[in-house]
């Protein structure tokens, strides 16, 4: 018999349910079940590998969170697997009839749910690489100090309003990856500049305080975080690997950051094909038309998980088509580079990216609003950087 615990991960604890074989009855079970607690430390650890598990089931809830367990139970030679939130609401509510959502009742579903599904791997979330989930943590981290950083700035931008209001509203960003950005260099003491020494002597400001000087520190020292956290991303990026997609990135000029988050959820392609290896497609007749359609699963997946598949809700005789789910983050960067790379009519350096301007100008020339134009622009781009992708394996194969 199979040793199976299905772990409910909080932020200091787990909530943990051992199953030697799935029980007749569950929701009875429930009451009479010895759940285990055990805290995020040292003797949690023990308590939980006491057990001897075989196979540990989770939610990949809170990545900080359940890291802790995960690592050491992959350590310990414990099986992982992961089953999706929507699947075990699902599971818990319809299947097994469990009472009302709590820790313990989590975890008793997801030992159940391996006894049920566990020879079925489409049923459980793939654990994604070991590298590709470093680059999703790097990505993580890097938005993390996008946010701490911009109400600092804007901060110290309010007191040198009134303190050196000549570079209040100066840009100024890294350009070179051993140095910290220019003016908050400056203020912090840490570069010098002729150019900021001389319109400090003549300011009509009423002088700096400490106070400028520590937020200028604080974002001199998230500027080279940033720049670590980048060079770690390039230096994963040139895993051979990834070399192929990256190759296709080119096209699309897509920086690190975009290339990164794109990778982290695309990797491996083949993610997304159909049992025989290839791109999934099915006709089916139309549920209005009944005419025999195509249906590409496999790119509707590959859309899906960069966060620009359309989704239709309709009521009635009201029916509309909208974007969601997926992937946020990399739906706000795609989004960013069509702003910076695709609509600027300077940037379009290559056939690829001038036939993705020219969409881009003839949909906004048609009057649509422009946050629609630039999202249909990148569901158009996600596309086609699917096609090529597809091409580049053949290619490889």
């Amino acid at each position: 018999m199979t040793r199976v615990v299905g772990l409910d991960v909080s932020k200091s604890s787990i909530s943990c349910c051992l199953l030697l074989e799935k029980p007749v009855s569950p929701r009875e079970f429930y009451y009479e079940c010895q759940f285990y607690k055990f805290q995020n430390n040292g003797a949690g650890l023990i308590g939980l590998l006491a057990l001897h598990p075989e196979v540990a089931v989770i939610e990949p809830t809170g990545v900080n969170y359940s890291k802790f367990w995960t690592e050491h139970l992959t350590k310990a030679g414990v099986e992982i697997r992961l089953v999706g939130h929507k699947q075990l609401r699902n599971y818990r509510e319809n299947h097994l009839g469990l009472p009302d959502k709590d820790d313990d009742a989590d975890s008793l579903a997801l030992a159940c749910y391996q006894f049920d599904y566990g020879d079925d791997l489409s049923r459980f979330v793939r654990i994604k690489d070991k590298l590709v989930s470093r680059i999703r943590e790097l990505i993580l981290r890097l938005n993390h100090l996008t946010r701490v950083r911009s109400p600092i700035i804007n901060r110290a931008r309010q007191d040198l309003a009134w303190q050196f209001p000549e570079i209040a509203f100066v840009r100024s960003v890294r350009r070179s990856s051993n140095k910290v950005p220019l003016m908050w260099g400056w203020l912090a003491g840490e570069r010098e500049s002729r150019r900021y020494d001389t319109l400090y002597a003549v300011t009509a400001g009423l002088g700096l305080t400490d106070s400028v000087r520590f937020h200028a520190k604080r974002i001199c020292d998230l500027a080279s975080e940033e720049q670590l956290i980048e060079d770690e991303l390039a230096q994963i990026l040139t895993d051979a690997r990834f070399s192929s997609y990256r190759a296709v990135f080119l096209e699309f000029n897509f920086g690190i950051r975009v290339q990164a988050v794109i990778l982290s959820q695309i990797f491996p392609l083949e993610n997304f094909f159909g049992e025989d290896g290839k791109p999934e497609i099915k006709i089916r007749k139309g549920r209005k038309s009944g005419n025999s359609t195509k249906r590409h699963l496999s790119l509707r997946r590959f859309q899906k998980a960069l966060g620009v598949a359309p989704s239709l809700e309709s009521s009635g005789d009201i029916s509309k088509s909208k974007v969601s789910g997926g992937s946020a983050l990399c739906r706000r960067a795609l989004w960013q580079w069509v702003f910076s790379a695709v609509e600027p009519a300077r940037r379009r350096t290559n056939p690829l990216l001038k036939e993705l301007g020219e969409f881009l100008d003839t949909e906004k020339a048609s009057g649509k609003p422009v946050k629609l134009v630039r999202m249909r622009v990148a569901v158009k781009a996600v596309k086609l950087l699917f096609k090529m992708l597809i091409a580049t394996q053949k290619v490889l194969d």
